[in-house]
């Protein structure tokens, strides 16, 4: 999806900055790519270019939420236990980080990959990362979301109101996603 809305974004004329995750999909040409590799690489990525003169954010990746507390420097063995315990520490919220602590003004946009109570979860997050707009979809279905080149997307705005954007490809989606963050900007300014 995040490549989509990058595509789109290119053919409307706007600068991209594309800091993606590994995937198996080209980047956009036009595009300035920031290869990362980690959530830590994400976090610092984007708070390097999101101080910049940046309009609007999207923040469409589903970066891990923990990460393991060690990392073996070598293969971890069988052993004679039947079962091992992996230790998560929580990563950096990216997106929560990008009002406050890197200080970002300008159109705030959200995703949010849910497998239940997409609503309620939704909500929750457009308020509390201080976005202008949450995109929720479910993931974990074989029609839409991951690995599938389409998707069903709904918007959460903060004044309470919403839209659903049906099923139908990632390439349409993101058009009519930089259309409705384009105007989203220009209420703003």
């Amino acid at each position: 999806m995040g490549y989509a809305i990058a595509e789109a974004a290119l053919a409307r004329g706007h600068e991209v900055i594309l800091i993606s995750g590994p995937v198996a999909l080209a980047a956009p040409v036009a595009a300035h790519t920031i290869h990362v590799i980690s959530a830590a690489e994400m976090y610092a990525a984007v708070e390097g270019q999101i101080s910049k003169k940046v309009d609007a954010g999207i923040f469409c990746a589903a970066v891990a939420d923990y990460r393991p507390l060690t990392i073996a420097d070598q293969k971890i063995k069988k052993s004679g236990e039947s079962r091992m315990e992996l230790v998560l520490e929580k990563t950096a919220d990216i997106l929560g980080c990008a009002r406050d602590e890197m200080a970002f003004t300008g159109t705030l946009v959200g995703f949010a990959a849910e497998t239940n109570n997409l609503e309620k979860h939704a909500r929750h997050k457009l308020t509390t990362k201080k976005c202008d707009l949450i995109i929720a979809n479910h993931v974990g279905t074989s029609e839409t979301g991951f690995d599938v080149d389409e998707n069903e997307l709904h918007l959460f705005y903060p004044d309470g109101h919403s839209k659903k954007l049906p099923c139908q490809t990632k390439a349409l989606l993101g058009e009519k996603v930089i259309e409705i963050i384009e105007k989203l900007g220009d209420a703003g300014a």
